[in-house]
């Protein structure tokens, strides 16, 4: 389909491409991945001809259409949403207006008969084209591509001026998307994109008809969509075939390889240059030596990549917080007259590692501004509990570093004095290298100073962490330098990210935000989209049960208690309790809906004592089939062989052991959900 050849790239003195040959298939999905400035972008650019290249060629068919998404800098006006989606289709909107010119012109009675003739011809021809090329179509796949990508119907006839940054992007995405172009180029298509529409996206370049390059720092985006790892570095493209956690794999192993053949060469090399130096001035020895000058000059030195530094880190020590950390009760939050939140309650304790899910404008942020204290609650209260010690880094944190300050000076500053020697690791580990620490915070790109706020954080003591959106504009090895550290804290944790890989690692309880409301699932978000999905399977109605099967996936991993969330939301359809009668209407709402979410948490819970109990089941007959094994004449014998069965064997019963230990807490847990549900609390 497309193919480079000899493709030659430089800046300066930086050669980010040398004599390139490489080629893409038909339905390839191909992601680029590499280090910071080897050249990725500018290779998409390339590709989509808005770069010129130096050396080599581009080859692609004449015919070949291409879409390219920056990351960012587009922005559209003068239309509405819908139509400015609309234009995507531009040459079938421009053949629907011809077939609208044609229908008034034959209307015309004035119209002679042979031009009659000849517009009848010509607008059964466009009639044609229009429906081979699906354009009574076009309203349909626009709303289901704007919808996928977050939009609401309302937003449909709004002037796309109204938008922001983020929702424009979402809206040159969906153009492009919906025009269907032969070579997708996509430089981090997630960057304003939530969760939801992340998941959406996924699935439809999963089922793309053609083929797509894409740059991506969202590692889940990766696995799910690419099929094939395209890696930039040392000024060449090297394949590999899967995903990226294929890649992670296999490009180890590479280098591992490179670097064991770059040993056995310089040993080589070492002895050949030892045996030119001893015997250089002996006769006897003058045509070995010179065979040994011309071997030496035609060696090819094997090239290994720069190791990255793998930077681990622990935050400060801190002291313990009481155990409950952070309360809000009866809370309302309203911005000029629309309701954010309506009665909210919810509680935060010791050890929970939340992620607050929800769409763009849900209210996420709001919930983390109330949960620091930044803003007050317009109605009911907040509280912090004993001993806690906070940090809050919020969406704006990076527009909040003093531009005077460089950027050692800036991590320096209200760093404990044990923690300053870690300064210039933490700094490497988020791309500060050499002399950038002695930049200005004020000369920094929006991605250096988000990384620096990010560095800031690890080295104040807390034994809470709020933390919105902290991987914006975060490469994958400053991800995992975050990662390691927050999946390592002691503390307790409530955060906001649309980074899928970023919750699955960190989250035991979510906090679903929309319609004036927070939802606490007592679980991972893998067990929230699964819930959702039987839910869905099961029928309309908010208390369709959701059983898992017991062959389903692990045991879920052991969750602090579920908070208590309150709602002014109404749920029709549920039956009215006998303590509920004689109350007033808006009570019996309250406590019906209250009720609701302690029997959706109960069946949760059951759910996962049962999938732990067939996990135990399964455990245990591997083991006695193990013990029949073990009992069997002259089994030890045979010292390597029985030495693998019996590790197996302990193995088991120390999973056992723990998967005992699971379910002893989940039926702790149920019983108290239980008795909740038989003596629910007074108002």
């Amino acid at each position: 389909m497309i193919q480079l050849s000899g493709l030659t790239k430089a800046f300066g003195d930086r050669v980010l491409l040398d004599g390139v040959t490489w080629q893409l298939g038909d339905r390839d999905r191909v992601a680029l991945c590499g280090p910071n400035g080897a050249g990725k972008t500018t290779l998409l650019k390339m590709l989509g001809g808005l770069e010129e290249t130096d050396g080599g060629a581009i080859i692609r068919p004449s015919a070949m259409t291409v879409g390219y998404l920056p990351q960012d800098g587009l922005a559209h006006e003068g239309r509405s949403l819908f139509a400015e989606a609309q234009t995507a289709f531009q040459t079938l909107l421009d053949v629907k207006a011809e077939m609208h010119d044609i229908e008034e012109r034959l209307a015309d009675p004035s119209v002679p008969d042979e031009d009659h003739e000849r517009l009848l011809v010509r607008y059964s021809e466009l009639q044609d084209e229009f429906r081979r090329r699906d354009g009574y179509a076009i309203d349909l796949k626009v709303t289901s591509v704007l919808r996928g990508l977050g939009f609401a119907d309302e937003d449909f006839p709004r002037p796309t001026e109204t938008f922001s940054g983020g929702w424009q992007m979402r809206i040159a995405l969906a153009k492009l998307l919906l025009a269907n172009p032969d070579l997708l180029l996509l430089d981090e298509p997630t960057n304003h994109l939530d969760l939801e529409a992340r998941n959406w996206l996924e699935e439809f370049l999963v089922g793309y008809p053609h083929a797509i390059i894409l740059v991506s720092h969202d590692r889940y985006f990766l696995d799910a969509v690419a099929t094939r790892i395209a890696e930039m570095n040392l000024r060449t493209l090297t394949d590999y075939t899967g995903n990226y956690s294929d890649y992670l794999r296999e490009s180890q192993a590479r280098l591992d390889r490179l670097r064991q053949l770059k040993k056995e060469q310089d040993e080589e090399v070492a002895r050949i240059k030892l045996f030119i130096d001893r015997f250089r001035y002996q006769a006897t020895k003058a045509s070995q030596v010179q065979s040994r000058i011309k071997l030496l000059e035609k060696v090819e030195p094997v090239e290994v990549p720069p190791e990255r530094k793998r930077v681990h880190f622990t935050f400060p020590p801190c002291p313990k917080s009481g155990r409950m950390v952070l309360s809000l009760t009866h809370a309302r939050k309203a911005y000029d007259g629309k309701v954010v939140f309506r009665d909210l309650s919810l509680h935060v304790e010791r050890g929970d590692r939340i992620a607050l899910l929800g769409p763009n404008g849900a209210g996420k942020s709001t919930l983390m501004r109330m949960l620091s204290g930044v803003e007050a609650p317009d109605d009911g209260t907040r509280e912090a509990g004993h001993q806690v010690v906070m940090q809050y880094f919020a969406q704006d944190e990076a527009a909040r570093l003093d531009p005077a300050l460089t950027v050692y000076d800036t991590l320096q500053a209200g760093s404990p004095l044990q923690m300053v020697p870690m300064i210039r690791t933490i700094l490497g580990g988020f791309l500060f290298e050499g002399d950038d620490v002695y930049k200005k915070a004020g000369v920094l790109s929006g991605g250096e100073r988000t990384r620096l706020a990010v560095a800031r954080m690890l080295l104040r003591p807390a034994n809470t962490l709020l933390l919105d959106e902290p991987t914006n504009h975060l490469d994958l090895d400053s991800k995992d330098v975050l990662l390691e550290a927050l999946e390592d804290f002691g503390g307790t944790l409530v955060l906001v990210s649309h980074d899928r890989y970023f919750i699955d690692k960190l989250a035991t309880k979510v906090i679903e935000i929309g319609c004036g409301d927070a939802l606490v699932y007592p679980g991972t978000y893998e067990e929230l989209r699964w819930s959702k999905a039987q839910r869905a399977k099961a029928g309309p109605g908010p208390d369709a049960p959701a059983v898992r099967p017991k062959a389903a996936a692990p045991p879920p991993r052991p969750a602090s208690s579920p908070g208590h969330p309150a709602s002014g939301t109404d749920r029709p359809g549920s039956p009215v309790p006998g303590q509920l009668q004689g109350v007033s209407r808006e009570e019996r709402k309250r406590r019906e809906a209250e009720e609701r979410r302690r029997k959706r948490a109960a069946d949760h819970l059951q759910a996962r004592i049962d999938a732990v109990e067939a996990t135990i089941a399964d455990r245990e007959r591997e083991m006695r089939a193990l013990e029949a094994q073990m009992s069997t004449p002259g089994f030890y014998d045979d010292r390597d062989g029985s030495r693998a069965l019996i590790d197996r064997h302990q193995a088991l019963m120390w999973e056992v052991g723990d998967l005992m230990h699971q379910w002893e807490e989940l039926q702790r847990r149920v019983s108290t959900t239980a008795s909740a549900l038989r003596h629910p609390p007074e108002a």
